[in-house]
């Protein structure tokens, strides 16, 4: 009977030997949008607080607006990009040559395939919409980053530049799943938001009713009102949406600040078709 036992255990065992491993739970795209606020609040010392917070996130895409480049002042985007080891693409409505620029940057880690971007009407307004299509986990994504028109009554423009965001999108011929991230500058119920439809608000999706006074993507030592316009929305039934959270949102031991805006973290894992 011992015997029986143990030929019955050894078998066991060598079942279990050979078989494979399990498949690892999906990681999932990590992904980052933070306003980094030009070069206010002294931004020698933010940078660092910044660069930091970054790293420790462990991103692959990070979508920064309010970027600035200077007399004096090197595209901080790059300095960001250089310090972590990421590709930058920088896109600005003011020409390559003019030594002070404005816009928005996408840095990540990925394999590029495209860059593209596009202006946003009205071109007064200094806003555009940036595209790239990168490969994560051997497939092509579409990441889009902006920074919409900002005054509180301002719906209407923000209304035309999402329409000409959807445009933009639409002239993608590739079925690859996309994401649309940055400063919107209005919540999710705003009504010119409805032109996201199509697009599920990644926040919202893991902490319904996230529009109370109590959340913001504001920070409080800059701002006397409270209000969640930082967005990553992940194509509807495109994406698993798997973690999402503010970031950048404690400040240094000094009591400085990484930006007067808080950062959305991410965690979407593409839906294989």
């Amino acid at each position: 009977m011992r015997r029986l036992i143990g030929a019955c255990l050894a078998l066991l065992l060598a079942a279990c030997a050979s078989s494979p491993p399990p498949d690892p739970a999906p990681r999932g795209l990590r992904v980052v949008t933070l306003n980094i606020y030009h070069d206010e609040a002294d931004w020698p010392a933010r940078l660092p607080l910044i660069i930091e917070q970054l790293r420790a996130l462990d991103a692959d895409v990070i979508a920064l607006q309010e970027v600035l480049q200077a007399e004096g002042l090197p595209n901080q985007a790059l300095s960001i990009g250089e310090a972590l080891g990421y590709s930058v693409q920088f896109v600005s409505n003011d020409p390559p040559g003019r030594s002070r620029r404005y816009g928005n940057a996408l840095l990540t880690r990925l394999p590029v395939l495209e860059q593209d971007w596009t202006p946003l009407a009205p071109r007064e307004d200094s806003r555009s919409l940036g595209h790239a299509r990168l490969r994560f986990e051997g497939a092509p994504i579409d990441v889009y980053f902006t920074h919409l028109h900002h005054t509180q009554s301002g719906g209407a423009i923000r209304r035309r530049q999402l329409q000409d965001l959807r445009t933009f999108i639409a002239r993608r011929p590739s079925p690859a799943p996309s994401l649309v991230l940055g400063d919107f500058n209005a919540p999710v119920t705003a009504p010119e938001m409805a032109a996201m439809e199509g697009y599920v608000d990644s926040f919202g999706s893991v902490h319904p009713g996230a529009d109370a006074r109590a959340m913001t993507t504001l920070n409080p030592h800059f701002f006397d009102f409270r209000a969640r316009i930082d967005h990553v929305f992940a194509e509807a039934g495109r994406f698993e949406v798997l973690d999402a959270r503010t970031v950048l949102d404690t400040p240094g031991a000094d009591g400085t600040w990484p930006s007067d805006h808080f950062g959305i973290f991410v965690v979407a894992q593409p839906i294989a078709r």
